[in-house]
């Protein structure tokens, strides 16, 4: 039975959510032979400063790029 975690940041939408829990059991199922009601699937979602790279928040890249684009 695969398990599959998948982390996002928030603001998908119950649609997207859906699609892509859809996808990926498709592809699992198609590479790995196993039926579909087997695939699990975690979607974990995360703030913009729960999540970061080299230190900085996603929140704060965010904010760093509305500001370069107000200065332009």
């Amino acid at each position: 039975m695969p398990i599959i975690e998948m982390h996002l940041m928030k603001g998908r939408t119950v649609e997207q959510k859906r699609a892509v829990a859809e996808a990926v059991a498709e592809a699992v199922t198609r590479t790995l032979g196993v039926k579909a009601e087997q695939v699990r699937l975690l979607i974990t979602e995360h703030g913009t400063e729960d999540f970061s790279v080299g230190g900085i928040t996603a929140g704060r890249k965010q904010e760093a790029a509305q500001s370069a684009v107000a200065e332009s």
